[in-house]
This record gives structure tokens, sequence and C-alpha cells, in this order.
């Protein structure tokens, strides 16, 4: 049996990798090709943005690459997974620990803004590939995670109607930080300063005990 995993065919073959690395070797080589193409996005935009400049940063063969990612969606579709999950994984671990209300919310909005302005230019492209590919079914299941990860931690804290207000403060907050995303802001402390506190102004308007 090979040490690489095959992806089974789906509907959006497209957007998967063709195999899954098993070996420490391969999968360096497969994180290798993701950070060069995460800068060609950064310099070049989804314009410039091809496998053959993918595999000329990265160091390898076009046949390597296309072993593994069959085309450039595939590509931008593993960036966005990924970034998605360090996000997911940011707020989880926020929401699993304990303290005040006020102090989890603003380890979360820190979270949230480190995620856009940490790459701020990576994120915008990503943003821009994220409406051309059809990711909805695995958006929505990102939605509803974070959506639990934070209607539980107010709950914790019990705050009343708290599936509406969670549903309230990600968009609330979200659209802060996707905004300034989109806008070039840079200034990662100022824009967790500011949503912080409409995220106060929520929670003080009668939302929280």
């Amino acid at each position: 049996m090979s040490a690489e995993m095959k992806q089974p065919a789906t509907a959006n073959s497209r957007l998967h990798a063709r195999k899954r690395p098993l070996q420490r070797r391969s999968a360096a080589t497969v994180s290798v090709m993701l950070e060069a193409a995460a800068r060609i996005l950064e310099q070049h935009g989804l314009a410039g943005f091809n496998t053959n400049l993918v595999a000329q940063r990265a160091g390898v063969s076009i046949g390597s690459l296309y072993q593994y990612f069959p085309g450039k969606e595939a590509l931008l579709a593993a960036l966005i997974r990924d970034a998605r999950s360090d996000l997911l994984a940011s707020v989880q671990q926020v929401c699993a620990q304990s303290g005040l209300l006020e102090t989890q919310l603003q380890a979360l909005i820190r979270a949230a803004v480190t995620h856009q302005l940490q790459r701020p230019q990576l994120m915008r492209h990503l943003e821009y590939a994220e409406l051309m590919l059809p990711l909805d079914q695995e958006t929505n299941a990102l939605n509803q995670a974070l959506q639990q990860a934070v209607q539980d931690l107010l709950l914790t804290h019990g705050t009343p109607d708290a599936t509406i207000a969670a549903q309230d403060l990600i968009a609330l907050s979200r659209g802060m930080i996707d905004s300034a995303g989109l806008a070039g802001e840079t200034d990662a402390a100022a824009l967790e300063r500011r949503v912080l506190r409409a995220v106060r102004g929520y929670i003080l308007s009668g939302h929280a005990t």
C-alpha cells in the first residue's frame, strides 16, 4: 500500500488535494507548497496566482505539485481551510477556559483580529477567493461551530438569549474586523479596542447579567 493516502473522488474534486501526505517528508513538501502559494497571493493577488509560480517558488516540479493539488483552486481551498481551522481552534480554546466574561470576550476579539491582520493581504485575497469557490457547505459548518462555541461561553456566564446574543456578537465583530481588513488597516491593537467597545456596549445593553 502506498504511504500516500489518495483522497476519494467527490463532486468538487478540484477543491481537494489528490492525496494526503502521511510521511513527514511529504507533509513538509506540502507545507512548503502552501506557504509558497500564500506568499504569491500576498505579492501578486488572485490575478497573478497560478500553479507554475507556486511550483517555482516552492522549488518543486509542476508534476510534483500536481501529485497533491489538481489546480490552483485546490491550493486556494487548502489555504482557506487552514486559516479557518486556525481561527476555530483559537476560538474554541478561549471558550473552553474559565474567567470573567469580558476577559474571555476580549481574548476572542484578539484571536479574530490576529487572524485577520497577522497577514492582512493574504486574508484579503482569501476572502475574495471564498466568493469564487463552492465552499458553502464548509462555510456553514464553520459558522455553526463558531456559533456553538460562543453560545456555550455565554450560557456559562448566564447570558440571556444566548443563541441570539452569540449570533449578534459574531456578526458585529466579524463585520468590523473584515471591514478593517478590506480597508487595509494594520493597527491590530486599535481595532481590538474598537471592537471591544462595541461588544461591551452590546453586553451592557441588557444581553448579559
